[in-house]
């Protein structure tokens, strides 16, 4: 048995820094300390924050005015920004950059009366704050090729799109070419928004995809991106499956196998990783594990001080 561990996989730079951030507010100011929505969508970092007392609301209202928040990395629509500062709420916007490059692009296309299309996965709480900086007149949702369809826009306008940063890079590649055929002078983003992290790690289960008869993916079940991992494997004909920790593998999966691909979302702290080689070793101790050096490794955003 060989496992074959995926290039670049586990934290992006984004993930880090705002796991760095909710530490560092530990660190710095003690609990209580409040974080909208989860910091990242990983269960087991988040529980780990639970336990040192972190509170996650989902409604500003759950917070004491005046206290201490951390807005999560996926980013936040204006509203709340607004209403953190009406409850003087001692608030850190912890958006990955990335995020916020598309929030700003959104602002732009808004300014210039630009019908927008937004490409994403409806709920997701990165396109729930990236629609916020949308005029709601120019906000047009859509998640796949048939709802371009269903868009009712005059085809000779100019009519701009940008995306949630986690999505598959070939399944939007067809939902943007179909823009192109309805809308003729259809405006991209400058550069694409599907951010550097994804496209590497989808890359790199492609590669996988090749030398492995099976392939792992480390994630939790509502990370967008994780999810779109599992998927790659499986559109390259390779079977796929997606588990939040070592303890939901089943290992019969791997029957037969002799080449397995393990890879991890971005928000996947590498100790989840390590758990699950431990328990295949456990099961198939002659296992050999393959890794290579990560592309991403000198990718970082820097994290400002706070004052105590």
């Amino acid at each position: 048995m060989e496992i074959f561990l995926a290039r670049t996989q586990g934290f992006c730079a984004g993930v880090a820094s705002a796991i760095d951030i909710v530490e560092l507010a530990l660190k710095t100011y003690g609990t209580p300390l409040y974080v909208y929505h989860d910091i990242v969508h990983n269960t087991s970092v988040v529980n780990d924050m639970k336990n040192r007392g972190v509170i996650f609301v989902e409604d500003l209202n759950d917070v004491p005015e005046g206290a201490r928040i951390i807005f999560s990395a996926h980013g936040v629509p204006p509203g709340i920004i607004n209403n953190a500062k009406a409850r003087h709420l001692k608030f850190v916007d912890a958006t990955c950059p990335l995020v916020t490059k598309v929030h700003k692009e959104a602002v732009k296309f808004s300014n210039q009366n630009m019908d927008t299309v937004l490409i994403g996965h409806v709920g997701h709480q990165e396109l729930v704050g990236t629609s916020g900086y949308v005029h709601p007149n120019l906000l047009h949702i859509i998640e796949d090729e048939k709802d371009v369809d269903q868009l009712h826009i005059d085809a000779q306008k100019t009519v701009a799109y940008i995306t949630q940063t986690t999505l598959s890079v070939d399944e939007t590649k067809g939902i943007i070419e179909k823009l192109k055929q309805k809308f003729p002078k259809l405006m991209a983003p400058p550069r694409s928004d599907i951010c550097y992290a994804t496209q590497n790690r989808q890359d790199a289960v492609k590669e996988l995809a090749k030398i492995c008869d099976v392939i792992i993916i480390c994630g939790s079940p509502h990370s967008s991106n994780s999810n779109r991992l599992r998927e790659t494997g499986q559109q390259q004909g390779v079977s796929s499956h997606i588990v939040d920790t070592a303890k939901e593998l089943n290992i019969s999966i791997l029957k037969d196998k002799t080449k397995i691909g393990l890879s991890s979302g971005a928000s996947v702290p590498r100790y989840l990783v390590d758990a699950i080689i431990k328990k295949i070793k456990t099961h198939y101790p002659e296992t050999i594990v393959h890794e290579f050096e990560n592309p991403e490794k000198n990718i970082v955003f820097p994290v400002l001080q706070f004052k105590e």
